[in-house]
């Protein structure tokens, strides 16, 4: 197997090459060169060592993962004919994608890798901006970044920062959780006689002229903790606060049960807001929901039982476990498809559903109407139901008479049973034609209260008293509401 000996040219020129790595290169044949844009490429030329660039592979594609592709590719064919030396811009270890598609390759069987050394740009960096890496740092490539990689309370360097382009894409990411004027450092040639460090608002960074594959972007840690309140890590920090031994004393005290009615407020407040259509207050109220799952999960943590971690650990293990149409190979490409897919891995989840009740997962806790409408649609799904709505209006009315029935009796009990039968009756019709029974009932709560308002107006404006009225005056101001709706 013949062996793919990699060198480091070192961050600038030629003065940051070791003794060893210089006297390597001087005997290199065949070598192979990832780019010539660099300082050091010139003292090749000088000293007369024959070398192969890839940089017209650069212009061949659009994507920097098809360059270094193409690059491995070539490399790996060369050393199928002899061994071959390859030298890249500072460390063969330090953002060097080819590098690691060489380990690749070497642990299929294909060649050898020996790294020959080199200097990381990251001393000379680090040495121009000033900063101490051990107070926590991170290096990440400007070409593939997302936002969510990235730690603020870090240092943080961005590498490979090739031209206005990448700096765009770093600059946009950023400012989605920054400042627009956050101080940055743009830094070229860091260690080199031409080294430049630029202090420069986060707006300015694709701004600048003189990008190039010596640049690199510093952005400090963020101090200013208010610029962190957008962290999941920050509200984490803020919750276990409240309920530690110098927190709030509220929270302090709650527990899982006193806990749930504050959930179920929360979750009505923001049912409200998104039929309000207020994105505001819709992020006011999904904040309120959120704080409830961190307080339980606090309350876990604080039991030595689960934590958050545990939460979302299940959460994505079951998004990516019931959607295989998407992170598998199952097929799905209708709505419907989907739900079937889904129930099927529920049921096996639980083992095939043999010895337990369809019904069984369906909380007792809901509210009546949606319970009633889950278990009708449960039911359905194993063909208990009406395949047309000619009988559910039958039951309907069979129900109504029922109910008339008992309310000339004495039996309290049997009057709630039947209107308790009609209102579950009335649900199943509703499931039918495709309305939420909960979502009906609100809308004429809404529209009751609204008429209703109305005639407490047209109240106030008489100046009399709302009991002065008798109940055809407000029926007549109830229908004057009704045609101002239409």
């Amino acid at each position: 197997m013949n062996t793919i000996y990699v060198f480091g040219l070192g961050a600038g020129d030629v003065k940051q090459l070791p003794v060893g790595v210089y006297r390597k290169l001087k005997q290199a044949h065949p070598l192979f060169l990832r780019t010539k844009e660099h300082p050091a490429v010139k003292w090749l030329e000088e000293e007369g060592i024959a070398f192969t660039s890839f940089d017209e592979v650069y212009e061949k594609h659009e994507q920097f993962a098809d360059v270094y592709d193409d690059i491995v590719d070539r490399l790996t064919e060369q050393a199928k004919r002899g061994d071959v030396f390859y030298a890249v811009p500072g460390h063969p270890l330090v953002a060097e994608r080819t590098v690691q598609l060489l380990f690749e390759a070497e642990r299929r069987g294909v060649c050898r890798i020996v790294i020959e050394g080199g200097q990381s740009f990251l001393d000379a960096l680090f040495t121009a901006v000033r900063i101490d890496p051990i107070e926590g740092f991170q290096l990440l490539d400007a070409t593939t970044f997302r936002g969510e990689e990235w730690s603020p309370s870090l240092h943080a360097v961005f590498c490979q920062v090739y031209d206005s382009f990448v700096a765009s894409n770093v600059k946009l990411s950023l400012m989605e959780q920054l400042p627009d004027d956050y101080p940055i450092y743009i830094v070229t040639a860091a260690g080199t006689k031409d080294e430049q460090v630029k202090r420069v608002p986060l707006y300015e960074l694709d701004r600048e002229t003189g990008l190039d594959n010596l640049t690199s972007v510093y952005v400090p840690p963020v101090k200013d903790e208010p610029l962190l309140y957008h962290r999941f890590e920050t509200l984490r920090r803020v919750i276990a606060t409240l309920r530690g031994p110098n927190g709030c004393p509220w929270d302090r005290k709650q527990t899982h049960a006193s806990l749930k009615r504050y959930l179920l407020e929360e979750v009505y407040e923001l049912l409200e807001a998104i039929d309000e259509g207020d994105d505001d207050h819709m992020v006011e109220e999904l904040g309120d929901v959120l704080l409830q799952v961190m307080l339980h999960a606090q309350i876990g943590a604080d039991r030595g039982l689960f934590s958050i971690d545990d939460v979302i650990r299940t959460l994505t293990a079951k998004m990516i476990r019931r959607h295989p149409h998407v992170f598998g190979d199952v097929t799905a490409e209708t709505a419907e498809q989907v739900v079937a897919n889904w129930e099927k891995i529920k049921e096996k989840e639980k083992g095939g559903g043999l010895s337990e009740s369809i019904l069984a997962d369906i909380p007792k806790s809901l509210p009546g109407t949606m319970r009633a409408y889950e278990l009708q649609k449960r039911a359905a799904k194993v063909g208990f139901d009406w395949d047309d709505a000619a009988p559910i209006w039958q039951k309907v009315e069979e129900e109504m008479a029922e109910f008339r029935a008992e309310t000339s009796g004495r039996r309290r009990d049997r009057l709630v049973g039947e209107f308790g039968d009609l209102l579950f009756a009335l649900i199943n019709l509703a499931r039918y034609y495709g309305i939420q029974p909960e979502e009906a009932l609100q809308m004429a709560n809404d529209k009751f209260a609204r008429r209703f308002a109305y005639i407490e107006e047209q109240v106030r404006k008489s100046g009399r008293s709302i009991t002065s009225f008798s109940l055809a005056e407000l029926d007549r101001f109830w229908e004057e509401a009704k045609e101002n709706e239409r």
